[in-house]
């Protein structure tokens, strides 16, 4: 699904000035008819002996049978020099970020499925989320976006004596929650009590992937038209002027992504690896 997925955010990589190509174990004969059943319109290259895929160091060790020499799915960000700048892999072969949390990784501010702002006490709050579709083994980033007024901040995680802003999203079966991830704080100087403490301040991002499990088990629980899956937290926080601190604030926040099965079809049989 991977390569669908990649069809699906052809026109987002495109926009950014950057070309699209995958390589895969797969024959040129299997390629051709995936890439007619699914309407794929970028490059597959076909590596049937995986020595590209060994030169890249990322042949699967885990596989067997017919899946001997395959990659573990994942992306290389390579500049017009061909020098690797960025590569985006999960450590189980079953797993993978979806192209457009690539994208949003590559591009902070190119935020995609954007809901309508919460307005809180003292700030502006605003989810995003990379897909509102998802398959199992898919990686995908949920993003809150900050905007305070002009001078106000909340406090930093790591702050000491005070109360600082934190994302925390609730366990949902099927759904693996990687760390939160905080942009760099700025350092304020309070000279009424000669402290130095990290705060955030303006406009700013918290992001937080998560994975889709695939189990056996949560991938039989789709059935054949899938599930949506509401993942819901809170955001705690409190807001300060030059003057005052007021008093801490928590947030409901919530997403939703429709997760489908895994498509199981198989290239005709006399294509097939044996």
């Amino acid at each position: 699904m991977q390569l669908v997925q990649l069809q699906s955010a052809k026109g987002r990589f495109e926009r950014q000035g950057l070309g699209l190509a995958a390589i895969s174990y797969d024959s040129e004969a299997i390629l051709k008819d995936f890439t007619a059943r699914k309407n794929v319109s970028y490059p597959l290259l076909s590596d049937p002996g995986s020595a590209t895929i060994r030169a890249y160091d990322v042949l699967n060790q885990e596989a067997t049978g017919f899946q001997v020499g395959m990659a573990r799915p994942g992306y290389f960000f390579i500049d017009t020099k061909g020098v690797i700048r960025e590569k985006f892999f999960e450590t189980k072969f079953q797993e993978r970020f979806s192209p457009n949390n690539v994208v949003g990784k590559l591009f902070p501010e190119l935020a995609q499925e954007v809901s309508p702002p919460i307005e809180a006490p003292h700030l502006r709050l605003t989810t995003e989320q990379s897909d509102r579709t998802a398959f199992p083994g898919t990686r995908v980033a949920l993003t809150l976006e900050v905007q305070l007024p002009a001078d106000m901040h909340v406090y930093a995680p790591g702050v000491q004596g005070y109360k600082p802003i934190q994302l925390v999203i609730d366990s949902e079966p099927g759904i693996g929650l990687s760390p939160a991830v905080y942009p760099q704080a700025k350092i304020l100087y309070l000279p009424a009590i000669k402290e130095r403490v990290p705060v955030f301040e303006g406009t700013f991002r918290i992001v937080q992937d998560f994975t889709v499990s695939s189990a056996a088990e949560f991938s039989n629980s789709l059935g054949t038209s899938g599930k949506t899956a509401a993942i819901k937290g809170t955001v705690s926080y409190q807001a300060c002027d030059k003057k005052i601190c007021y008093l801490p604030s928590t947030v409901p926040v919530e997403w939703q992504v429709q997760i489908f099965p895994l498509d199981r079809q198989r290239v005709p049989n006399e294509i097939q690896h044996k």
